[in-house]
Parts: C-alpha cells; sequence; structure tokens
C-alpha cells in the first residue's frame, strides 16, 4: 500500500468516507446501540471456545479501533466510518488485503437503518473500491453477504457485482455458521470506475 492510501478521506455529494478515530466512539455507540436488534443478524459473532481453548471477549471500542489502525499501518485493512451529511451514519472496512499475485480485498458494512435507501451504502462501496483499484493497486474485491440479507444484496447487485457461488458455513453469525454469498468485481470490470457507474445507473440520473 503506497503511502497516499492511508490515511485518506473520500467523498461523494452528502457522503464521506473516513478514517475511524478514538474520538468517535460516543457517535459510533449511539448509532450501533440503535440498530442493535437491526444488525444483529448480520454481524459476526464469536463462536463457543473448544474445550481446551481460550475464551475470546469482543474488544472493546478503543480496542477494536487499534487493532484496525495497526492492521492499516501493516498495509492489511482500510477502515472507515460512513459519514451522511456530517454525522457518522455506519462503518465500511476493506480487510484481509493480500498482495503478490493476488492483490485482493474484501469489504464489509453496516450504515443506520434511518439512512437505508437514500444511495449511502452503494456510494460509500463505491468510494471504497475506486480508491482501492485506483490508489491502492488491488485488482479484486470481493463482498461475502449471508443469502438472507437482501437489502445488502441489494447494494452489490446496484453496483453490479458478480455473483460467484455460495460458501457453506463460512462466519460465525448471530449464534451459528452462517453461508454465505460471494459477489466479486475486478479493475478491469469498471475501467470507467465504480462510482460513475452508480451515478449513471441511480434513478433520476440522466444518461449521456
Amino acid at each position: 500500500m503506497n503511502a497516499s492510501s492511508w490515511p485518506v478521506e473520500l467523498v461523494d455529494g452528502d457522503v464521506t468516507l473516513r478514517p475511524i478515530r478514538l474520538r468517535d466512539q460516543r457517535s459510533w455507540r449511539e448509532v450501533n446501540r440503535r440498530n442493535r436488534e437491526w444488525l444483529r443478524p448480520w454481524e459476526a459473532t464469536i463462536p463457543p471456545p473448544a474445550p481446551a481453548g481460550p475464551v475470546a471477549q469482543r474488544p472493546t471500542y478503543r480496542q477494536m479501533v487499534r487493532h484496525l489502525r495497526s492492521e492499516a499501518n501493516a498495509g492489511r485493512m482500510l477502515p472507515f466510518v460512513i459519514e451522511y451529511r456530517g454525522e457518522l451514519v455506519g462503518q465500511l472496512t476493506v480487510a484481509g488485503i493480500t498482495w503478490g499475485s493476488m492483490c485482493s480485498g474484501h469489504v464489509g458494512y453496516w450504515v443506520d437503518r434511518e439512512v437505508a435507501g437514500r444511495g449511502v451504502m452503494p456510494t460509500a462501496v463505491a468510494l471504497a473500491v475506486d480508491h482501492c483499484f485506483r490508489h491502492v493497486g488491488l485488482h479484486r474485491i470481493e463482498v461475502c453477504i449471508r443469502p438472507e440479507n437482501t437489502p445488502s444484496r441489494r447494494v452489490v447487485e446496484k453496483l453490479g457485482f458478480r455473483q460467484e457461488g455460495l460458501r457453506p458455513r463460512y462466519l460465525h453469525i448471530d449464534g451459528g455458521w452462517r453461508d454465505h454469498l460471494v459477489y466479486a468485481l475486478t479493475a478491469e470490470e469498471v475501467p470507467e470506475g465504480l462510482l460513475n457507474r452508480w451515478h449513471q445507473a441511480r434513478p433520476g440520473t440522466s444518461h449521456k
């Protein structure tokens, strides 16, 4: 990851992606608390420990941010919060960044239910993907989504991600190992940029 790739702020209209900060704790906790039940079926959980294994604990907010920033500094992650009209409304992370002959990463995200359906999440994903392809140097981006998560699937389908198949029992979520659909996109598929594609596809946008 080159020096200009992190930290960085990405903006399109009312939507901003910026690095997560320790001082975001109050806003982040408030948004997460309000959306707890809405997000519960889709958020990763920690599986029960093996009989002789250690008991894992969910990190505190400060531990989470320090870990994310450490991974970002090591070139393995890009952790953002999402702002809409200046207010923190969610989180987007490009994780699992792999170099060498693969040059790929995967995107995970969540957003405040109050702004769902306003184009915030597709815009945020498009901003992140364009940054990864054009400035970070990645070639492929994946998004893995539970088949039942229709709103999240709509985000990537609106953006033109390809569905590549099913990963059985891929992640531990909401108390069990859950199947996930794999969506992917490579740099060659969006030479015009994903954000530009999204602008052209949005309802009410004139097509040239």
